[in-house]
C-alpha cells in the first residue's frame, strides 16, 4: 500500500507540472507566433474584427491540439500498456456492450463540436452585423479580370480597372485598381459581379467575401490602421484570375476627403454600372490574336506541303 500512495502524487505533480509548462507555452507566444500560418500584418489590429478572427483562429486550434495529444497519448498507451505478451495464450479479454464507455465516447464529440460551434457563430454573427447608417459606403464591381470602385456616397468612382493583359505588365502595382478608405469609419462594402463567382479579399483583414453575378452581398468593418493593403479575387475565375489584383489604402480622413475631390475635378462622377460586361477591348485583342494565330499556323502547314 506505500508504494502506491507514493507514486500518485509523483504522478499528479507531473500531470500538472506538463500543463503548468503547456501554459507558459502558450502565454510566451509573441503576436507573429500566436498567428501562425494567418495572412497579413501581426504587429497590430487592422481592422475592428482582425482581434476576433485571430483570436478564434488560435483558440481553435489549441483546443484541437489539447484533444489531439490526449488521444494519441491514450492510443500509445493502449497499444504499449496492453500489447500481447510471450505467455499470453488465446484471445485477450473482450468488452461488449459497455453502456458507459459507449456514452462517453458520444457524448464528448458532441460537446466538443457544440462548443466549438457556439464560438464560431458568436464571432461570425459579430463579423456579419450591420449598423443601420455607415460612415461610408463604396460599390465593388469584379470583373474578367479587374475591379471597378463606385463611392456611393460621394457619386465617384475610381477609373475603371483595365485588365492586365491590356496594360501588359500582370502584377505591376502602379497598374492595379486603387481603393481609398478612410481610418477608423465604419465601411460598407456593397460587391457585385459582372460575370462570373469572384471573391473580395483584402489579406490583411483576414475576412473575404465571395460575389455572384446577378445577386448582390455586402459587409461592413471598420479599418483601424493607417496603410496600404494587398487585394486580389480569392475564386478561381478564369484565365486571367492570379492577375485579379488591386490595392486598398486607408488613409486619415482629410486625404480621404482630399482624394474624393481629385476624382470630382477629374470629372469621374457618377456610378460605373453594374450591367458593363468586359471590356470591349478585350474580345478584339482574343480576336485578332487568334486571327494571327490562326494565319500564321495556316502558314505553316503550307510550307509543310510545299516542301
Amino acid at each position: 500500500m506505500i508504494p502506491q500512495a507514493t507514486h500518485r502524487p509523483r504522478r499528479l505533480r507531473r500531470v500538472a507540472t506538463g500543463i503548468a509548462l503547456a501554459g507558459l507555452a502558450l502565454t510566451g507566444c509573441t503576436a507573429e507566433q500566436r498567428r501562425g500560418f494567418l495572412p497579413g500584418d501581426s504587429t497590430q489590429e487592422v481592422t475592428n474584427q482582425t482581434g476576433r478572427i485571430v483570436d478564434l483562429w488560435v483558440g481553435s486550434w489549441v483546443t484541437l491540439l489539447i484533444v489531439g495529444l490526449i488521444v494519441w497519448g491514450l492510443a500509445i498507451w493502449c497499444a504499449i500498456a496492453y500489447r500481447r505478451r510471450r505467455t499470453d495464450t488465446g484471445y485477450p479479454v473482450q468488452l461488449r456492450y459497455h453502456v458507459p464507455l459507449e456514452m462517453i465516447f458520444t457524448l464528448v464529440p458532441v460537446v466538443m463540436i457544440m462548443t466549438l460551434f457556439y464560438f464560431t457563430d458568436r464571432d461570425m454573427t459579430a463579423i456579419e452585423n450591420h449598423v443601420a447608417e455607415p460612415d461610408v459606403t463604396i460599390n465593388v464591381v469584379a470583373k474578367q479580370w479587374s475591379w471597378d470602385f463606385n463611392y456611393v456616397d460621394e457619386d465617384v468612382h475610381e477609373p475603371a480597372g483595365v485588365q492586365s493583359f491590356e496594360t501588359g505588365v500582370p502584377g505591376a502595382e502602379e497598374s492595379l485598381p486603387v481603393l481609398y478608405v478612410p481610418v477608423d469609419q465604419t465601411v460598407e462594402f456593397k460587391l457585385d459581379s459582372r460575370d462570373v463567382i469572384h471573391s473580395f479579399w483584402v489579406t490583411d483583414f483576414l475576412y473575404k467575401k465571395d460575389m455572384f453575378p446577378g445577386h448582390s452581398t455586402s459587409f461592413q468593418v471598420t479599418p483601424t490602421k493607417v496603410g496600404t493593403y494587398k487585394g486580389k479575387c480569392a475564386e478561381l475565375c478564369g484565365e486571367y484570375h492570379s492577375d485579379m489584383l488591386f490595392v486598398l489604402k486607408v488613409v486619415p480622413q482629410d486625404e480621404y476627403d482630399q482624394h474624393i475631390q481629385d476624382l470630382r475635378d477629374q470629372g469621374l462622377e457618377g456610378q460605373l454600372s453594374v450591367d458593363l460586361n468586359r471590356n470591349a477591348e478585350e474580345w478584339d485583342m482574343r480576336e485578332l490574336s487568334e486571327t494571327a494565330h490562326d494565319n500564321a499556323y495556316g502558314r505553316t502547314e503550307k510550307q509543310g506541303e510545299q516542301e
